[in-house]
């Protein structure tokens, strides 16, 4: 059986996600898991983890893009183990990449690898650019948003008004309203 897994990072690129479950469609999947949520916080992507629970022996897990599936090439290759361990394959459509042959493993361990490195380029780049940006003061960062909102907090507060009233009318998190109140 083919079993597809889709993933985007944020809610905001929909697109992509609708994009992957199309390709997934076409390449026969049958069962499909998707979710939006960031790679970086493996611990909560609960699609995939249903996903590689659902495969069984012969099964297929198929993605569309390497960078779906895992951040780093120690989390691929751990994540192909656990397919592995359960008679199971990996697929990835825009490489070709298939790890029921040798072929299929090696180029998919060669290909995390090229992979891991781009993205740690990119973000070297993006480092460099902040810096860069803050030397020449272009770059602030974000603008905080509770402390602009200060005087109104220990006004509505002064007023006796509770924290969560405080928290519905500004839409500040109830840590910062206390970190407005604590003078932090």
């Amino acid at each position: 059986m083919l079993i597809g897994y889709a993933r985007t990072s944020t809610a905001e690129q929909e697109a992509g996600l609708e994009a992957q479950r199309r390709d997934l469609s076409a390449a026969g999947v049958e069962k499909l898991f998707s979710e939006q949520v960031s790679s970086v916080d493996a611990a909560k992507r609960a699609q995939l983890e249903a996903a590689l629970d659902y495969l069984r022996e012969g099964d297929c897990l198929v993605v569309t893009r390497l960078d779906r599936l895992a951040r780093s090439v120690a989390h691929l290759l751990t994540l192909v183990e656990r397919i592995e361990a359960k008679g199971a394959e990996l697929r990835i459509l825009n490489m070709g990449v298939d790890t029921g042959t040798p072929t299929g493993k090696l180029m998919l361990t060669m290909l995390g690898g090229v992979a891991e490195f781009e993205r740690a380029i990119m973000l070297e780049r993006q480092r460099e650019g902040i810096a860069k940006a803050k030397a020449d003061g272009k770059y602030k960062g974000r603008k905080p948003t509770a402390q602009a909102q200060g005087d109104k907090v220990r006004k509505m507060r002064a007023a006796g008004k509770s924290i969560g009233e405080i928290m519905s009318e500004t839409g500040i998190s109830r840590a910062s309203v206390y970190r407005v109140l604590d003078g932090a």
